[in-house]
């Protein structure tokens, strides 16, 4: 440990005071520089921040601590503090949205639950490359651990773009539905029709993001192939696949509510068109009969 007092090591004066030493005194002030044998920011660097703050203080004194362990620890704080609260924002805006548009709650979940299946592979990805070093001499980078920030950075903008897919989808697919075709076929055509479309938007915002990993800052690097991962992942995994095969599982449940917010979905909900009748004595594929009769009594 380095102070005014001269420099200090296991508790003893290894060198007195030297003139340079005055540059840690000021005025009431003083400031000690303590020099760890681990990396700042390892379990064990911030284990040394923490325990310095711990330390008991002479009364009438105050205690302020920075540096690199200080400040990853005050960021991991504080991104855990306010996590909860953003992501249940976002997940709440978003449930209440896709039900006014679609006026199911199925939708909202399933949405929710593959956009979390999506980014959790995205950041998987960006640990095994960033982190662990894999591709590393590829793209130029040294491995570390990943920035405090990218998970949250990531978890917006892929987020909402992969909202932005789900819209483009469920929009098609539902349109359909309402015309009276029946759930499979409102699938396939929707898929169909909205396919090129999401596609074509995918590649054009995956390739730009991709650009990102021709920078020399590895922060860049990693916002930018994190973001195109998840643009790609979403685009062809989950739109192409798992939301057409989930939806043609589930049959007519897709378009569920409970009689409660089925009304209040045909007060103030998001239809452009009114629903053209459907005979309610046709065959339902996919779907059981218990599955069938709420659909049924969430139409009347």
């Amino acid at each position: 440990m380095n102070s005014a007092a001269g420099t200090y090591a296991a508790g003893r004066q290894v060198t007195p005071p030297a003139p340079a030493d005055s540059r840690f005194s000021a005025g009431t002030s003083t400031y000690l520089e303590v020099v760890p044998s681990v990396d700042p920011a390892s379990d064990a660097g911030q284990d040394l921040a923490r325990a310095v703050r711990e330390r008991p203080v002479p009364a009438g004194t105050s205690v302020l601590v920075g540096g690199p362990s200080a400040v990853l620890v005050d960021g991991k704080a504080t991104i855990s503090d306010h996590l909860p609260l953003a992501v249940g924002l976002i997940a709440l805006t978003t449930f209440v949205l896709l039900f006014l548009f679609t006026g199911s709650v199925v939708m909202p979940l399933k949405a929710l639950v593959l956009n979390a299946l999506s980014l959790s592979a995205v950041l998987g990805a960006a640990v095994w490359i960033f982190q662990d070093g894999h591709l590393s001499g590829a793209l130029g980078f040294l491995p570390g651990p990943l920035d405090t920030s990218m998970p949250v950075l990531l978890f917006c903008i892929a987020f909402g773009l992969s909202m932005d897919y789900e819209v483009f989808l469920l929009s098609r697919i539902k349109e359909e539905y309402d015309r009276g075709v029946p759930n499979t076929e409102a699938v396939a055509t929707g898929l169909a029709r909205t396919g090129r479309i999401v596609t074509t938007a995918a590649a054009l915002l995956a390739v730009t993001f991709v650009a990102f990993a021709t920078s020399s800052v590895t922060f860049m690097q990693m916002f930018g192939i994190g973001t195109a991962l998840a643009i790609v992942l979403d685009a062809t995994l989950i739109r192409g696949v798992l939301v057409p095969a989930f939806m043609r599982l589930a049959g007519n449940v897709n378009w569920w509510a409970p009689r409660p917010l089925s009304a209040l979905h045909a007060r103030i909900g998001l239809v452009e068109a009114p629903r053209a009748e459907v005979a309610h004595n046709a065959p339902v594929e996919n779907v059981g009969s218990i599955g069938y009769e709420l659909v049924r009594q969430s139409e009347k």
